[in-house]
């Protein structure tokens, strides 16, 4: 069918581009993820969306598309928590591994969805790599206490495509604010999520508010879902779509820092992560409280009705 139709509207620049409705968007994001379109099309929609920017309409539709597509992990007798990773490190440690190791551990299925977006950044499957933990051959359910890594192309290939097609485009694209968004699973989720800049936390929790999920929505490190650990960054959960106050956070760095390693490559952040995991050296208390609010906003979604 093409999507000429829907880049008259979103192309006409940033104050003459016209939204979409959710229907419309969700064709649309369809259609690209199929590759019935031509790279041309997609070129033109991933910048097309990057000068307008997404509506929280459009986001949703895009959502809508890409749940009916997902390779769905398999529902379980206890939420999934889901924890994207498509950043890495740049100059801190990446410890999205932690994080999940640390809920896993308190009995919580747990699921990092990702791939590497760029080539001169540490990803979590080489920090995985690194303690022996190996990426998911295909989506299986995820046993409670588990943490497991399932590459973007095992839940969605055409999801995939759309996040490479940065590397020729040099933007990124709507794919990268969905991938924070989506639940790949198929029961209660707690999606654990993070923005970059103040006006994300804005857009991302009224599509958490408009999907109703349930979520955890904080500024985290580096793009990654982890609470810096020489802060206290504001938390806001969601229930069902219901916001939760969970953390007011705190300004400006904390005074009691933690020992991070300086390095960070994949071998030395995963051998830090094994001595706060054996307990010689202590969980940063951010990440502390972060997995304390997840643990929460899981207990609520056990108790929520599913609609």
């Amino acid at each position: 069918m093409g999507i000429s139709q829907y880049l008259k509207e979103i192309g006409r620049g940033k104050q003459g581009a016209r939204s979409l409705g959710r229907e419309q968007a969700a064709d649309l994001f369809g259609q690209v993820l199929d590759a019935t379109v031509t790279d041309l099309e997609v070129g033109a929609f991933c910048l097309a969306m990057r000068i307008k920017g997404e509506t929280t309409d459009e986001m949703a539709g895009f959502l809508d598309a890409t749940s009916a597509r997902l390779n769905r992990v398999p529902a379980g007798d206890k939420p999934l928590v889901v924890l994207p990773s498509y950043n890495g490190a740049r100059r801190l440690p990446v410890l999205t591994p932690l994080l999940a190791l640390l809920v896993a551990r308190s009995g919580l299925p747990v699921l990092i969805h990702g791939t590497a977006t760029e080539s001169s950044r540490v990803f979590v499957p080489h920090v995985l790599q690194a303690m022996d933990i190996q990426p998911l051959p295909s989506i299986r359910a995820i046993a409670p206490g588990e943490a497991a890594y399932a590459p973007t192309e095992l839940l969605c290939p055409g999801l995939k495509r759309l996040l490479d097609a940065r590397r020729v485009i040099g933007l990124r694209n709507s794919a990268h604010s969905l991938v924070k968004l989506m639940n790949p699973g198929a029961g209660p989720a707690v999606v654990v999520s993070s923005y970059t800049h103040p006006e994300y936390a804005v857009s991302m929790a009224a599509v958490f508010e408009l999907m109703g999920a349930t979520a955890l929505l904080l500024r985290g490190t580096e793009g990654e879902v982890v609470a810096d650990a020489r802060r206290l960054p504001q938390m806001d959960g969601f229930v069902a779509g219901q916001r939760v106050a969970l953390e007011a956070g705190q300004k400006g760095t904390l005074t009691d820092l933690p020992d991070l390693p300086r390095e960070i490559d994949a071998e030395t952040t995963a051998a830090y992560i094994q001595d706060v995991l054996d307990g010689r050296k202590p969980v940063p208390a951010s990440m502390a409280l972060q997995v304390e609010h997840i643990l929460r906003l899981a207990a609520d979604t056990a108790n929520t009705p599913i609609a």
